[in-house]
């Protein structure tokens, strides 16, 4: 019986961090075994909100990559590659656009998220919102029906942009003919991973994320400045552990002494500089498998280079595939 099709992506604008391993990476593991995996480099969506910054999207690239194969993306199970490789998704998009219009696009709740969350970080105003990024639904779109995907793996927060492909793909078949099959959301409780900060999001751009390849020192660093309970006061004081960061961590990764951790925070027996010193060696082991293959990818970039060109050559064959039925089913196909 063939395996369905799953298509995930991510955009490279640095190294993954905790937040994604836990929230996403750990699942696209186990995901490979049981389904046809792609997973997309999604370049071309990252330059919509870092189009000025071209050097940062290609060396990310690489780092995500290597990320990736790091945490167990198996070449041989998942299909790695990168979106601009495979010019059919950029045709597909245009031809979508035609079927959606501003007013929906503005409507998406994902949209509308992203966009408030641009406006409070950065200042951003409405006039700066370009095309390319309010529009990146229907890209997706693409991604999705170019590789004939049939589930997509997504949080609650992501439904909208699958609900946005859904219509895409139904008015187009009924407009042209059945000939796409509408993606299916692959709804896994995804957790969002708190930053060291307290914040309830760990991210790239908040200063409070521990990366999969940040050295032990930055690691050290980070741990010894993560919030605690901050009415503790003295070092016998008793704590409240769970709104301690440290304590979070330790639970995150699986702490085997994690019931002492607790006990000891709660009863005033536990000093927060020994329990972040704990934390630090126990997330060192944890990360050590993933350091270990992060540093033979590194040391083999040819075989990194290797496994993103039989990715792209294999999501290129299928993606023109898709072209062809659509340009067929458009009436554009003039001389075939």
């Amino acid at each position: 019986m063939k395996k369905q099709t799953i298509l995930t992506g991510i955009r490279p604008t640095g190294h993954l961090h905790l937040g994604h391993y836990f929230g996403a990476g750990q699942n696209w593991v186990k995901l490979q075994d049981k389904f046809e995996t792609y997973i997309e480099i999604a370049d071309v969506q990252a330059l919509t909100d870092n189009f000025a910054n071209p050097d940062k999207v290609r060396k990310s690239v690489r780092d995500l990559v290597v990320d990736l194969l790091s945490i167990g993306i198996d070449p041989k199970k998942a299909t790695l590659f990168i979106q601009s490789t495979i010019p059919e998704i950029a045709e597909l998009t245009v031809f979508y656009s035609n079927l959606v219009t501003i007013a929906r696009l503005e409507r998406n709740p994902t949209v509308k998220t992203e966009i408030k969350q641009k406006k409070e970080l950065f200042g951003q105003s409405g006039e700066s919102i370009t095309y390319g990024f309010l529009g990146y639904p229907v890209s997706q779109a693409a991604d999705i029906t170019a590789f004939k995907g049939n589930l997509v793996p997504v949080g609650e927060d992501q439904l909208p942009l699958i609900e946005q492909c859904r219509e895409i793909v139904n008015k187009f078949n009924n407009i042209y003919g059945k000939t796409l099959d509408a993606p299916e959301p692959y709804l896994s409780e995804i957790p969002r991973i708190k930053g060291l900060d307290g914040n309830e999001k760990m991210g790239k751009s908040l200063g409070n994320a521990i990366f999969l390849a940040d050295d032990p020192e930055i690691i050290k660093k980070k741990i010894m400045g993560a919030l605690t309970d901050t009415q503790k006061i003295k070092i016998d004081d008793p704590a409240n552990p769970n709104i301690c960061m440290v304590y979070y961590y330790h639970k995150l990764i699986g702490n085997k002494n994690l019931k002492t951790v607790c006990e000891e925070c709660k009863a005033g027996k536990r000093g927060c500089v020994a329990c972040k010193k704990e934390l630090l060696s126990k997330m060192l082991e944890f990360l050590k498998p993933i350091v270990k293959k992060r540093k033979y990818y590194e040391e083999h970039p040819e075989l990194v280079d290797e496994i993103l060109k039989e990715g792209n050559r294999k999501a290129k064959k299928i993606a023109e595939e898709t072209l062809k039925d659509v340009k067929k089913s458009m009436k554009i196909n003039y001389f075939d």
